[in-house]
């Protein structure tokens, strides 16, 4: 049986590229349906969305009177689609551009794993790879090191390695993602404690410590336009992203820390905020 595709797309000012990126969607080979839920954007977006709507019965939108996040977005999104026998669900960022094959062909990769969390080869419209796409889990006891020796510090990306279609990661991008619907259901969706940044690393984790695999598909490129909604609000997005590191941290690692770890880890995530906020706002 062919599988169906089921988009969400959670979006907030999103109106430069929202209407390529549901137009792309609609023409995707296989997606049965898709919901746009609207975290109350005030720039023309839900106009956009309605038009889509009305020229496509696949497209339902949830407009939310304020913004939940982007966690609550994407589970209202999947609880609104009615489920399917071997339906996946596809996780796409308002500013991420599919071609008609793209889904298809990350299925036919992850489809012989079953339980697996795929992401594509993610890339700017330079065409320069995104580093966010393959990443390590949060390194903690590192980031404490690297308080005294910056420079030395890990980093969380992965290099690509072309020699692998299908490349296995500990985390991926929520920008895009494809994965079963009875995987996500298993692990409970997104974890709604998240509203912006690290809700991703969460899912990821969560996927791998249910036996599944998450993989990035190297040979399917997909344009990524990055920010877009972002730009708009650079401290309340630094705000929770470093907000969602340290969630991050008292759910998986703060357990089996020390206190002075624990103080240290919450010392360093607080301390890096204020340059953090400044160098986005200069940006």
């Amino acid at each position: 049986m062919r599988p169906v595709f089921k988009a969400v797309v959670v979006s907030y000012r999103s109106a430069a590229t929202i209407d390529e990126c549901l137009e792309r969607l609609r023409a995707c080979d296989g997606v049965g349906a898709i919901r746009v839920v609207d975290n109350q954007s005030d720039d023309g977006t839900l106009d956009i969305v309605q038009r889509q709507a009305s020229l496509d019965p696949r497209i339902r939108f949830i407009a939310n009177p304020d913004n939940p996040g982007f966690s609550v977005g994407c589970n209202q999104g999947a609880a609104d689609l009615e489920p399917d026998q071997d339906d996946w669900l596809a996780f796409v960022n308002p500013d991420c551009m599919v071609e008609p094959d793209t889904l298809r062909r990350l299925h036919a990769l992850g489809a012989p794993l079953r339980d697996c969390l795929l992401s594509a080869d993610l890339v700017n419209e330079q065409g320069e790879r995104d580093a966010a796409v393959r990443r390590r889990d949060p390194d903690f006891g590192a980031m404490l090191a690297g308080i005294a020796r910056p420079w030395a510090a890990p980093k969380m990306a992965v290099a690509p390695d072309d020699s692998q279609a299908l490349q296995p990661v500990q985390a991926t991008s929520g920008a895009l993602m494809l994965m079963p619907r009875a995987l996500f259901a298993r692990i409970g969706g997104f974890d709604e404690g998240y509203r912006l940044h690290a809700e991703d690393l969460d899912l990821c984790r969560r996927v791998r410590e249910a036996g599944g695999t998450v993989a990035v598909a190297n040979g399917i490129r997909v344009v990524h336009v990055r920010g877009v909604s972002s730009r708009s609000r650079p401290f309340f997005v630094e705000w929770n992203k470093h907000r969602g590191l340290w969630r991050y941290f008292r759910k998986f690692e703060a357990p089996r820390r020390g206190a002075l770890v624990r103080a240290g880890v919450f010392a360093a995530i607080w301390l890096r905020f204020p340059v953090a906020a400044l160098r986005a706002a200069l940006r």
